[in-house]
């Protein structure tokens, strides 16, 4: 009795190990092969594949297997598919038949399971012994995947010749379309194709290939899947003579998938298929014209307001110079030149420290030995904040930057999206906003779209609160679900009044071309947009917007090289109008009136208006420029009974003076203002017998600015060049008396400049005009150069 239990025992442990073993003879993993990398529109469009790690053309598992390629495949290689448990022993038993009479291996009686089997080792050599280890692996596979599984492994890994892998790939390199889009004809030649070795060249077997596809046709026929008529038109269809080549729109976005992680996988990304073509086409038409300027490179993008999501990505243009054209401009830091002036015109117009249109300087400028100059190299004196914005000027933005701080701007700058800052703010300064930093074509494109997606949203939700932080976010190329949770405040970084007057002046299509004069862009479509020029004419931006799309457009050359004429108006703004033009037609965005106030502004300043102010108008304004400051350029003056001269108290009698309002700016905007502006009319100057109140001041040194440092060139020659001075009057006519460190040197009339030729050290410059009027500046000369 023990005998028979220990015997028992014996049967029951080496029952359990054979099923033990049996249940872990199949690997966890089937398939250890690299995949493509996959990358497909928001459709499930092809954009775009690399090719796997070993050389192979293998999309990633997927089990879309189109039903005419089953019924094709299975009637081809293994008929009773759906009935046998991973072996069919009929099969098995007419392979062996036919293999004895033939003297040899003519068949192998492998069901679709044991051919998955096969393909996971490798095409092991054939033998009895390997035959029986398919067998016990296949029905083990059955036991684990269900047959339509099976059918998508065998269709993701089966060859189809050459380096093609995959069902999906002989699609596209034999068809060039999706497997869902397959043909009787194509079906029925993509099965007999992976045990058919030697029909796959085409140029050589293709009249095999087609015998062979015909017969199955006539088999699926014979099976009731296609009338006669299909049947004959299936079989008419010709044998492709060549493999294609795969889509290549986007190829720097399935890159950066690559970089991030994405790799040997199918990305469905937001694209639009259509529209990648279209703007591909855009950019390559202008990089036809472009390269005749030697500018080689462009990129650009396209969001959808709403979600934030990439409905284009064109990376670089295909510019023939390899170490270029594979740089993707959408990612790549570069200096932003007048680009952001946008984001600094809405900042300040949100914490209330201009108006739209306030008056800025637009002087010669000397800050902390910092000179910003503008494009134009000239000045306009003062200009409204607005019409800087969209001529894009330098100095103007620079008493913008030092009155917001730069610090201040820097951490706004990264809370909108700005990601590039890698530098604390003091490495950028004030030139922060005139291209001291870099920024990429995605973040600044993305900021934009956020400041578009703040300003519809804000209409979505009723109340005080109706702002979302998280509306400020990169652009995604991939969907995300909505986020559900997201805290609703009563304001963001940037609120929605202060974006719709930045968009509102930055609407204009007459714009300055920075080489050709005043341009007018013909759009019907109202657009929001701003060029940025790079110094050294190495960068041309332009970015637009409107409440359904915003486009981003980069162009130069990827490796820094400047061209003359690089600029944004001139390369980047054509481009930007013409991706514009192929979008759906869109409105334009409400005003948020419960955001703003209607006030009265002096017409010519920019500045609330006074009682002073004879031109005024109503406009607009966010409710925090109800706290900025009123006109301080219109002034109460009294003149002489001519009204040719200012008078005063001490030198008129009171009956003889005519009180008069006058617009007054410094005298060393005015001195540019009047020369830029038709009708302006300078204050008169006092009269000489009239000693001067102090009240108005009428002359004003334009350089040295206070605790200037100079630098002394030597000329050619070697001896010492001379540096230039100059002042400004409000009187025309008036003489100025030059000295310096209390030494007399010259008087001039007009045009009030002088060269000197000072030592180096610490001196005093003071003028005085011939009505003792004086002004005393010093500065420092802490060398010459040699």
């Amino acid at each position: 009795m023990k005998n028979y239990i220990r015997k028992y025992r014996v049967y029951i442990l080496a029952a359990s190990a054979l099923v033990t073993g049996y249940y872990f003879v199949l690997p966890n993993k089937l398939f250890k092969d690299p995949y493509s990398t996959v990358l497909n529109d928001r459709n499930g469009n092809l954009l775009s594949a690399s090719i796997a790690g070993d050389g192979q053309w293998r999309f990633p598992f997927s089990m879309e297997v189109p039903e005419k390629f089953q019924e094709a495949l299975v009637l081809a290689e293994d008929k009773r598919f759906y009935r046998h448990p991973g072996v069919d022993l009929l099969s098995l038993g007419r392979a062996a038949q036919q293999n004895w009479k033939a003297g040899k291996v003519v068949s192998g009686g492998s069901t679709l399971s044991m051919q998955v089997i096969r393909l996971a080792r490798k095409n092991q050599r054939r033998s009895i012994s390997e035959k029986l280890i398919e067998i016990v692996l296949a029905t083990r596979l059955e036991f684990r995947y269900s047959k339509k599984e099976i059918l998508a492994l065998y269709a993701t890994h089966a060859p189809f010749g050459g380096n093609v892998v995959g069902l999906e790939a002989a699609c596209w390199r034999f068809f060039g379309r999706t497997v869902s889009d397959l043909s009787w004809s194509e079906a029925a030649m993509l099965a007999v194709l992976p045990n058919n070795p030697s029909l796959i060249h085409l140029n050589k077997n293709r009249i095999k290939l087609k015998l062979k596809r015909d017969r199955l046709l006539e088999r699926l026929a014979q099976a009731g899947k296609m009338d006669q008529l299909e049947l004959h038109l299936a079989q008419a269809e010709p044998v492709p003579e060549t493999l294609l080549t795969l889509p290549r729109l986007a190829p720097h976005l399935l890159t950066r998938a690559i970089r991030e992680g994405k790799g040997e996988n199918k990305v469905i990304t937001t694209i639009d298929l259509g529209l990648q073509q279209r703007v591909t086409q855009i950019i390559n038409d202008h990089h036809q014209r472009l390269k005749a300027n030697q500018i080689f490179n462009a990129a650009a993008i396209i969001l959808e307001i709403k979600t934030g999501n990439v409905l284009a990505y064109v990376g670089n243009t295909a510019s023939g110079y390899k170490n270029n054209e594979d740089v993707d401009v959408v990612m790549a830091p570069r200096s932003t030149g007048s680009i952001l002036k946008p984001f600094l015109y809405a900042a300040m117009l949100q914490e209330g420290k201009m108006l739209p249109h306030t008056l800025w300087p637009d002087v010669p400028t000397f800050i902390n030995g910092y000179s910003p100059k503008n494009f134009s190299k000239e000045f306009d004196g003062a200009v409204p904040a607005s019409a800087a914005l969209i001529r894009s000027l330098n100095i103007p933005a620079v008493y913008e930057l030092r009155e917001y701080r730069y610090e201040k701007f820097y951490d706004k700058l990264k809370t909108i999206g700005l990601t590039t800052l890698k530098q604390p703010a003091d490495h950028y300064g004030l030139t922060l906003v005139l291209g001291g930093a870099e920024g990429t074509l995605w973040d600044i494109t993305g900021a934009l779209a956020s400041m578009a997606r703040t300003l519809n949203n804000y209409f979505e939700l009723p109340g005080k609160n109706r702002y979302s932080k998280s509306d400020f976010h990169l652009p995604r190329y991939q969907q995300t679900e909505d986020d559900k949770n997201k805290i609703i405040e009563e304001s963001s970084w940037l609120n929605a009044a202060s974006v719709y007057l930045t968009f509102d002046a930055l609407k204009e299509v007459y714009r300055p071309g920075e080489n050709t004069g005043w341009r007018n862009f013909s759009s019907t479509k109202k657009i929001a947009w701003k060029t940025g020029t790079s110094f050294g004419f190495r960068d041309g931006w332009a970015v637009g917007v409107n409440p359904e799309y915003a486009v981003g457009v980069w162009v130069g050359n990827a490796d820094g090289e400047g061209r003359p004429g690089l600029t944004g108006t001139e390369t980047a703004a054509p481009i930007l109008f013409d991706l514009f033009s192929v979008l759906p037609a869109s409105g334009w965005f409400q005003m948020p009136v419960s955001e703003m106030e209607k006030i009265e502004v002096c017409q010519k300043s920019g500045h609330r208006a006074t009682d002073l102010c004879e031109e005024r108008t109503q406009e607009w304004v966010p409710k925090a420029g109800l706290e900025t400051l009123s006109c301080p350029y219109h002034k109460k003056v009294f003149l002489s009974a001519d009204k040719k001269f200012r008078v005063h108290a001490l030198c008129e009698s009171l009956t003889k003076m005519t009180e008069a309002t006058w617009f007054v700016l410094p005298p060393i905007q005015e001195f540019y203002f009047k020369q830029k502006t038709f009708g302006h009319r300078p204050l008169p100057p006092l009269r000489k017998d009239c000693e001067n109140p102090n009240s108005v001041a009428s002359m004003d040194l334009i350089y040295p600015k206070i605790n200037s440092k100079v630098l002394v060139p030597r000329e050619l020659d070697g001896t010492t060049g001379n540096t230039l001075f100059e002042a400004t009057h409000r009187n025309p006519a008036a003489t100025i008396f030059w000295h310096l460190d209390g030494k007399f040197l010259a008087a001039t009339r007009k045009t009030h400049k002088l060269a000197l030729n000072p030592t180096a050290g610490t001196h005093t410059l003071t003028v005085v005009d011939d009505a003792g009027e004086s002004i005393s500046r010093s500065f420092s000369v802490i060398s010459t150069i040699k």
